[in-house]
């Protein structure tokens, strides 16, 4: 017939996919005929074969779209990874014998429903459900019968089909090519028929000799297989495909039950029988598999039978074996040693100290449990769990915290006991910057078994002066510094105070740590246990997360606490360091990087708890000499305090800065007690075109306190204005036909106002060095942080407010206030002339006798400002406006000097 593929374009294309697509028709005719696997689904082709013809032929049974898809993966060169879209997936197909499986990707295997021993048994036992052991031998099996490789061995049996190569060598030249024939005889020319049919290759190997030898004078004879016969088998019972399989006469049972799709898993390894001429056995294929006791005859011959029968008893073994899974008993056997069992299951995992529990069924089929012992035989249904005696870790210690990597090692070796030493033998093990002072071993009591921390120092086991013997389950834990700066963070400090992690604000990252939920809790519960820490005073700066060893032992920061002295003063990482009992001073000033230039060893304060004797908890507190600096002979204590005080000096902690018209204006730094004029003098003096009446002498403490006095003048503004307002609302109208509202908003803006306003800090000085020469009392003491600021002589005085023309006017000399008023076009309707006042350039202020009675004010200097302030009269009845012009005057003044300052710095 002609195939409709056939007219693929060139011969290779037909080679390369003729047996694919024969194949899938192969299983596509299984799956129209009804044909099912055993979870009664149809077996359909793999999900890699082309369901498209060429020419537009389309497979039946598949959507155009997956046609495509499929025929499209074959033409990449990549088989589909599973079935395409509208495609089961599909049981695997076994070919028809002759058939070139290599030529079919291998197809997917699904996952398989479990059977009813599995079933049975994952109902029993916990975890992943446990597979029925040996079937997954024939998974994938199927095809053409075996074909054998090598030399076919001596006593191989011929039959009729048989071909045989007879070579004759000598006086006689020739191969021949013959066949047993259907009457077992073997003809050779010139020799009568020869009996070959059940005789082995050996014996008739012999026999054509001993011919040759008789017949042929001078002429060998040799005799091969060329190729072997063809049998029909019949194979019956738990298979996959019962039937006639024919293999040939190389094949074994194993190829016969792979040809019939291999066992099911209702199927028996154990018992199967094989009927024939010769006669009746039983084979047991865990001989094969498993490697089971006993030896199986896996050779078939012409007409045998194949007899697959249920399964027999099966026993599951799990837990802490090789080979976890569901076997078979032996034939006819109810119940098995359980030694053969383990075997079975490729023994335990661990040599000795198993633990061995099985779940049987009693007479009323309740579940019963039960332990075995290693001589103990199981029964059907059994289910052997193996697991350890004791589970625990035994004669091992650890070393844990700053290291490399943790590491465990045994407790005793031999006669020996682990020690300190040993275990910290390579430096390599810590990692970088430990905190050598102190490491701890937490360790279990022998008869309780409640863990306790015990302190040790590491500094000196590492240098070989110290060491100490270890026990079973002992931990030893070695500390970072920063491990060790975590116990003075602000967290540990709110701890201390009894504050719960939770109740902090905006949640930092050390309140997951539990260490500080015990330290809150230990130190409610005793509130005097850590007042050598608290009396400490560390500054409560940032958040640090809670260190990883914390959360391994959260009991540890309490414990570290209690060992910890506090060193603060003039070294250079102050804090708490936890020690060991008579550890000298000298190691924990290298812990805090060593003493500061600035130290005052002469006075060096001590403080010590002594022992309780008589109830109360007295504290001893001991000035020490350490000027020789034999810091070894201090010997120290948990809970000691050390403060080393700083050296009085001449110098004092902060620069002053002079800006503007100084021969050698900068930064400078003072020593204690130093006035202006010694500055003035250091920087040279002042140049020609000085104006020292103007100075700007600013202060950080006098710009808090002004600071402090626009936020109290606005809260006063605010109350004013709370007050002005519930007395017009009493009166129930507005005052006078003026409009309250608007002048309450205009309040509140003024209040807001101060509180944005910046102080400028300025203080009035005088910055003539004559006047200061003349004068000392005026010379005013310098402070770390103050500026100085001397600007050019100005030739300018400023009129502001309730003026019609504010503005910078020319300095006239004899001038007073009335003139420059005058000269900016007078006052306004609503001024108040009465109040006007005059900020002098050194920040003073004063009246500018605009008044009727008065005679103009003192004549006005250079750089002054003038204000005219607004007439208060029509808001009298409020009585937040009667302060303002101390509030425009302050504002006024700190303007003024702030200009002054940015001015002279910008030059």
């Amino acid at each position: 017939m002609t195939w409709p593929w056939a007219r693929l374009r060139g011969p290779r294309l037909v080679r390369r996919f003729l047996p694919v697509v024969a194949a899938g028709l192969v299983g596509l005719s299984a799956a129209a005929s009804g044909q099912t696997g055993p979870a009664g689904s149809a077996l359909l082709a793999p999900p890699s074969l082309p369901p498209v013809m060429p020419g537009g032929a389309s497979l039946p049974g598949l959507p155009p779209g997956t046609q495509q898809d499929v025929l499209q993966r074959l033409l990449d060169g990549g088989a589909t990874r599973g079935p395409p879209s509208g495609l089961p997936r599909a049981a695997p197909v076994f070919p028809a014998p002759g058939y070139a499986a290599q030529a079919l990707p291998a197809p997917s295997v699904p996952e398989e429903p479990l059977s009813a021993a599995e079933a049975f048994f994952a109902a029993r036992l916990d975890g992943a459900p446990l597979r029925q052991f040996g079937y997954e031998t024939f998974r994938g099996g199927g095809g053409a019968p075996a074909q054998g490789f090598g030399a076919l061995p001596e006593d191989y049996v011929l039959g009729p089909d048989d071909e045989l190569i007879v070579a004759f060598r000598g006086r006689a030249r020739q191969t021949l090519t013959l066949r047993v024939g259907r009457d077992g005889n073997l003809l050779l020319p010139d020799l009568a028929p020869i009996p070959a049919a059940g005789r082995s290759l050996k014996d008739l190997r012999a026999h054509l000799e001993g011919l040759a030898t008789r017949d042929l004078g001078g002429s060998e004879v040799f005799v091969s297989i060329g190729q072997v016969r063809q049998m029909s088998i019949f194979v019956a019972g738990e298979v996959l495909r019962p039937g006639f399989q024919p293999p040939n006469a190389l094949s074994t049972l194993l190829d016969a039950l792979s040809a019939a799709g291999g066992v099911r898993k209702t199927g028996s390894l154990r018992a199967i029988r094989i009927e024939g001429p010769r006669g009746r056995r039983v084979v047991d294929l865990y001989a094969v598999i498993a490697d089971a006791p006993g030896e199986a005859n896996l050779g078939l011959r012409e007409g045998d039978r194949i007899i697959v029968p249920p399964v027999g008893g099966t026993v599951a073994v799990a837990g802490d074996v090789a080979r976890p899974g569901i076997y078979e008993l032996p034939a006819r056997m109810a119940a098995a040693p359980l030694g053969d069992l383990l075997a079975l299951a490729g023994g335990t995992i661990r040599q000795g100290g198993n633990r061995l529990l099985v779940q049987q069924g009693d007479g009323a089929g309740r579940r019963s449990f039960a332990e075995l012992a290693p001589t103990s035989a199981v029964r059907r249904g059994d289910a052997v769990l193996v697991q350890p005696g004791a589970d625990v870790v035994a004669n091992a210690v650890r070393l844990a915290g700053h290291v490399a990597i943790p590491v465990t090692r045994a407790a005793t070796g031999g006669r020996q006991s682990q020690t300190l030493r040993g275990l910290i033998s390579d430096r390599r093990l810590l990692r970088n910057d430990p905190y050598v002072r102190l490491g701890v071993i937490w360790r279990a009591d022998a008869r309780t078994g409640q863990r306790g921390f015990l302190a040790f120092d590491l500094g000196r086991v590492l240098e070989g002066r110290a060491n100490m013997p270890l026990r079973e389950g002992d931990e030893v834990i070695v500390f970072a510094r920063s491990d060790i700066v975590f116990l003075t963070s602000p967290a540990v400090q709110r701890a201390l105070r009894g504050e719960a992690p939770a109740a902090v604000p905006n949640a930092p990252p050390a309140v997951d740590c539990p260490a500080l939920t015990a330290l809150a809790l230990a130190s409610r519960a005793s509130p005097q246990r850590y007042a050598h820490v608290k009396g400490a005073g560390f500054p409560e700066i940032g958040n640090a997360a809670c260190p990883q060893v914390y959360l391994d032992y959260p009991d540890l920061p309490a414990f570290l606490l209690d060992q910890s002295v506090v060193l603060t003063g003039e070294v250079r990482a102050p804090g708490l360091f936890p020690i060991t009992d008579d550890t000298g001073l000298d190691t924990v000033i290298a812990a805090a990087a060593g003493l500061s230039d600035a130290a005052d060893l002469r006075v060096v304060e001590f403080a010590r708890e002594p022992p309780d004797t008589g109830g109360a908890i007295p504290l001893a507190r001991t000035r020490l000499d350490l000027g020789s600096r034999n810091f070894a002979a201090i010997r120290l204590s948990p809970r000691d305090t050390i403060r080393i005080p700083r050296g009085f000096g001449d110098r004092d902690t902060g620069p002053v800065i002079l800006v503007g018209e100084f021969l050698r204006p900068g930064t400078y730094d003072i020593r204690r007690g130093e006035r202006l004029s010694e500055v003035i003098a250091r920087a040279g003096g002042l140049t020609p075109h000085a104006y020292p009446y103007g100075a700007v002498f600013t202060r950080i403490s006098v710009r808090e306190r002004q600071q402090e006095g626009f936020a109290r003048t606005a809260r006063e503004l605010e109350t004013s204005l709370i007050q002005v307002a519930s007395g017009q609302a009493v009166a129930g109208s507005r005052a006078s036909g003026v409009d309250l509202g608007a002048a309450i908003s205009a309040g509140r803006e003024l209040a807001n106002s101060l509180r944005e306003a910046r102080a400028a800090g300025r203080m009035v000085v005088e910055a003539n060095p004559v006047i200061l020469a003349a004068r000392p009392e005026l010379d005013v003491l310098l402070e770390p942080g103050d500026i100085i600021a001397v600007p050019k002589r100005p030739n300018e005085v400023t009129v502001v407010g309730s003026v019609l023309n504010a503005g910078s006017l020319q300095f006239r000399s004899g001038w007073r206030a009335a003139d420059y008023v005058r000269a900016s076009g007078g006052t306004q309707r609503f001024a108040d002339p009465s109040r006007a006042f005059i900020v002098l350039p050194n920040g003073q202020s004063t009246s500018a006798g605009l008044g009727a009675w008065q005679q103009g004010g003192p004549p006005v200097p250079p750089g002054s400002l003038v204000v005219v302030p607004q007439d208060p009269s029509p808001y009298e009845t409020w009585g937040f406006v009667r302060d303002l012009t101390q509030v425009l005057g302050q504002v006024s003044v700190s303007a003024a000097a702030l200009a002054v300052i940015a001015r002279e710095a910008g030059q």
